[in-house]
């Protein structure tokens, strides 16, 4: 397994995340994607396994309300507002080669091992 963990700083479900990981002895590793962002590529492969840009939006976030992501239309432009804005994922995206994951998951994780 080649495990990736996108996630901030001070999110708990990013903790839970990795200490999942981590009490299973499985090698990962940590990016903080509010601090170094995700390449275009990353995010492309993220978003067709989970299937579009919507579930890795935080609505929740402050970055959401100040620019407005609701009222964007075209994808692209959400897909470049993610790209500018790393603060606009919601967290943890875990990713294994082509799977990835936005939340805590531990079920989907299981099948991964």
């Amino acid at each position: 397994m080649n495990i990736q963990i996108f996630g901030k700083s001070k999110c708990f479900d990013t903790k839970k995340a990795q200490r999942y990981f981590k009490e299973r002895r499985v090698k990962f590793q940590d990016i903080d994607v509010a601090r170094y962002g995700m390449s275009q590529g990353e995010l492309r492969s993220v978003k067709s396994a989970v299937g579009g840009l919507k579930p890795l939006l935080d609505e929740k976030s402050r970055e959401y309300e100040e620019l407005h992501i609701a009222y964007l239309e075209r994808m692209e432009d959400i897909e470049q507002a993610l790209l500018e804005n790393p603060g606009l994922f919601k967290t943890p995206i875990v990713r294994n080669g082509k799977k990835a994951t936005v939340g805590y998951q531990p079920d989907v994780w299981k099948e991964w091992e």
